[in-house]
């Protein structure tokens, strides 16, 4: 009973040393993303190897947009019209995103970033990991 004591007010306090994300960290956003892995609910996750599409962010002054762009063979990527107005606020010490776009309108916590992760969670309790991603060429 000790140990299980012990380990759990190790976890309790490994998690409180997490830095919280600030609201200047966001300027870190700006780029391109790949999805990485899915963390559900229940505990399962879902892992991506292969992504057709990437996200790419540009945000400044607390607002701007997310655009889905498509990787090409010779490094470039394919983008359409498409975007997600993106605007960056405060809700308690969290910073979120929300998102809104000519049909909906949804909000998701920036739970990490830095200059190599991006994790997100929205409102169903989804964490979404994202890498920089890795650019190739076939040329």
């Amino acid at each position: 009973m000790r140990k299980a004591v012990l380990i759990v007010l190790v976890l309790v306090g490994l998690m409180s040393c997490q830095e919280k994300v600030k609201r200047e960290d966001v300027a870190k956003i700006n780029g391109y993303w790949e999805i990485e892995k899915v963390s559900l609910p229940d505990g399962n996750e879902k892992n991506y190897k292969i992504n057709e599409t990437i996200d790419y962010f540009e945000v400044k002054n607390d607002s701007g947009f997310r655009k889905k762009v498509t990787p090409q063979f010779d490094g470039k990527y394919l983008v359409n019209d498409e975007y997600e107005k993106v605007k960056v606020m405060m809700e308690g010490e969290k910073v979120v995103l929300e998102y809104t776009t000519e049909y909906s309108k949804w909000k998701e916590e920036v739970l990490e970033v830095s200059d190599e992760k991006l994790v997100l969670k929205n409102a169903a309790e989804m964490e979404y990991e994202y890498k920089r991603p890795t650019p190739f060429s076939v040329k």
